[in-house]
């Protein structure tokens, strides 16, 4: 049964780290691109970071070199290690999912199929 389900959220003060867990089972095969989406009180939905079928990773500049997207095949697992974290990562955090095609890049923010209920990351001092 395909799912998607978030845990690993929580308060950290500037600096910190944080590791976001996704149970992906289902979504992890061949075929899928998956990934982590944040949405603030207000904001728009802003994609952090993807990684497809065959392991390319994708990120936002905002988070280059400070998170890093990996996926556990044999898990059906999702995380994205989330380190030197800014009040600006406060947000909602989704895992998401959807089929692509071979040699199609992952959708956009919004144009992700399946979602999980989210994780809240919250950065402040």
């Amino acid at each position: 049964q395909e799912q998607l389900m978030e845990s690993g959220g929580g308060s950290v003060e500037p600096g910190g780290s944080l590791r976001l867990s996704c149970a992906a089972s289902g979504y992890i095969a061949s075929g899928y691109c998956v990934g982590w989406i944040r949405q603030a009180p207000g904001t728009e939905r802003e994609g952090v970071a993807t990684i497809d079928s065959d392991g390319y990773t994708s990120y936002a500049d905002s988070v280059k070199g400070r998170f890093t997207i990996s996926k556990d095949n044999a898990k059906n697992t999702l995380a994205l290690q989330m380190n030197n974290l800014k009040p600006e990562d406060t947000a909602m955090y989704y895992c998401a999912a959807d089929s692509i095609p071979a040699g199609r890049a992952c959708p956009a923010a919004d144009e992700f199929a399946y979602w999980g209920q989210g994780t809240q990351v919250t950065v402040s001092s």
